[in-house]
């Protein structure tokens, strides 16, 4: 059972990193539903599916993170402020995994040959910094905030 969880998580994972892929001069864009990956090279020589941070290209990752307006808020301006810090916090996880990846667990309790109880659960664990809010909507309770960072090979350089 944790197998078959496990492949159809990364299954879906190459799907959603498949989507649709176009290339303007220089620089290739790698577009999700909600997030995407922009790769500023001289010559772009890497798979599309991968992409290495190398001392001659950066990597810029854009998210779209959102979040919720409570209803049990005091006025409309309370409602937008918690949603678009939820949103904020939702971005700066989807960068998080993105860079650093996601710790998967499984476990499952099989009792007479069926499966009794099944857990999964996810972890990240990583610093951002210079993350920066490109644009912020909100409508009808729902607010969208989406966030970028650029990596450099100096950052991660020891």
């Amino acid at each position: 059972m944790k197998y078959s969880i496990f492949l159809s998580l990364l299954l879906s994972t190459s799907a959603l990193m498949a989507v649709e892929t176009i290339r303007d001069g220089n620089t290739q864009v790698m577009s999700e539903p909600t997030q995407k990956v922009i790769v500023d090279s001289p010559s772009v020589a890497c798979p599309e599916t991968e992409q290495l941070l190398t001392e001659e290209k950066n990597i810029r990752i854009s998210v779209t993170g959102q979040g919720v307006a409570p209803m049990n808020t005091t006025s409309p301006a309370q409602a937008y402020a918690l949603a678009k810090r939820a949103a904020i916090a939702d971005a700066y996880r989807m960068i998080a995994e993105k860079v650093k990846g996601v710790r998967v667990e499984g476990q499952d309790s099989i009792q007479n040959m069926m499966v009794k109880r099944s857990s999964i659960s996810t972890s990240v664990n990583a610093m951002v910094r210079n993350a920066n809010v490109v644009e912020t909507t909100f409508k009808e309770g729902l607010c969208e905030v989406e966030m970028e960072i650029t990596l450099s090979h100096s950052q991660f350089a020891r």
